[in-house]
């Protein structure tokens, strides 16, 4: 049996303030659970039906509830099995910044990617997987980008905010701080056509705002300006950050690849 005050707090997680209090966030799903446990993170709760194995070396609370139950607790329409309570990492952008001293080898091996106020939480989920894919370890996001421990963006991840670190900062600032040699790449409008347009194997790739693109301040800093071309005539007014993510992302991994 499930308490209500265990039930009041899972649902606290809902919002950014108790999970910054708490310093810890939801996972909903026995995949999601599966791939965080596989990684290292460490739940200090788990509620889960019979359903759902609990792997031998278990540590924390664990609370078995029925499926009407879980439904209770849960903040999803259609719960999966189980839920999990982890705590929020603490990794700082040292690892990040550190890259980018005089005495490494500069993000010009390492391709980083850096989300410029993206605000939906189903896109953030979206690219956060994308990068995955693509073995993007690091997400730099400005302080105004939606929260990557929201349940909405946990849920769209899939498992891979286990993989991906991701880092809130001043985003100007933090391109300020690279090397003068970091290539720094965005997607606008008057860019050139990335299909043909030189890429380098490591840097930063800047993704704007869903509705107004990059920032002026961050636009100011960028050293290569890149165009995703269009094939429709008439062409559609945009696209979707999360698949404009995933097209430049598969580019720069293509170009890498072929040479």
């Amino acid at each position: 049996m499930i308490s209500k005050a265990t039930i009041k707090f899972i649902h606290s997680l809902e919002h950014k303030k108790y999970r910054m209090l708490e310093g810890v966030f939801l996972v909903e799903g026995h995949k999601s659970i599966h791939d965080m446990l596989c990684a290292g993170w460490r739940p200090r709760l788990i509620i889960a039906t019979d359903e759902w194995a609990a792997p031998a070396n278990i540590s924390c609370e664990l609370i078995r509830v029925t499926q009407a139950e879980l439904q209770k607790v849960s903040l999803l329409q259609h719960p999966s099995q189980a839920l999990a309570v982890f705590p929020l990492p603490t990794t700082t952008l040292y690892e990040v910044s550190s890259l980018s001293s005089e005495e490494g080898t500069g993000l010009r091996a390492s391709l980083i990617l850096a989300l410029d106020g993206v605000q939906d939480p189903g896109n953030l989920g979206t690219i956060i997987r994308t990068a995955d894919w693509f073995g993007i370890t690091d997400i730099v996001c400005s302080m105004d980008t939606v929260d990557a421990y929201n349940p909405k963006v946990v849920q769209a991840t899939m498992g891979s905010l286990a993989r991906v670190r991701v880092h809130y900062t001043d985003l100007p600032a933090f391109l300020r701080s690279l090397r003068q040699d970091t290539p720094i790449y965005g997607t606008l409008l008057d860019g050139k056509d990335i299909y043909s347009a030189p890429l380098s194997e490591g840097g930063v790739i800047i993704m704007g705002n869903e509705g107004n693109g990059i920032s002026e301040e961050v636009r100011k800093l960028l050293t290569h300006k890149l165009l995703i071309p269009h094939f429709a005539t008439p062409h559609p007014e945009s696209l979707n950050v999360s698949i404009a993510t995933a097209i430049t992302l598969s580019e720069f991994r293509r170009r890498v690849k072929k040479t």
